[in-house]
């Protein structure tokens, strides 16, 4: 299933999905982790996860939410990461642990050309967990998916 904002990436390639298990009377009970607390599209892919689990022939779902430990862009698959600059979209890049312990981007390669000569354009992008940045080699604007 896509992710309704990212939608060409499933839920399992963004590492949202942390377990799934069937008991022996046909129950099943799905666990999501949100990408972040107030993500506003956490309620529909909990709907999109029923329907598509009722229309699978399973008609006893339950969905319920682990918030610990919080999601990670680490949890991005490596194929869910090439489908991303596939499309476009710049994945999450190599972070480092500041003195402060804050994690600092090193830098975010161009999703077109690979080139690492980029400009953060806005901190705000398509979805509040994406920034906009520029290349300054083939000069295209991409989305980038921030590290978390």
């Amino acid at each position: 299933m896509l992710d309704p904002e990212l939608p060409v990436i499933t839920i399992g390639d963004l590492g949202i999905v942390r377990d799934v298990v069937e008991s022996a009377t046909g129950h099943v009970d799905v666990v999501l982790t949100p990408t972040y607390s107030g993500c506003p599209a956490t309620e529909v892919i909990r709907a999109d996860v029923i329907t598509a689990l009722h229309d699978a022939g399973f008609p006893d779902v339950e969905v319920h939410y682990r918030r610990a430990p919080a999601w990670t862009t680490d949890w991005i698959t490596e194929n869910g990461r090439r489908v991303l600059a596939a499309h476009g979209i710049a994945p999450p890049s190599a972070s480092v642990l500041s003195r402060q312990g804050v994690r600092v981007e090193l830098s975010v390669q161009c999703p077109q050309c690979g080139s690492a000569q980029t400009q953060l354009v806005s901190r705000f992008g398509a979805t509040s967990c994406q920034a906009m940045y520029r290349c300054l080699s083939c000069l295209e604007p991409f989305d980038h998916v921030k590290s978390y």
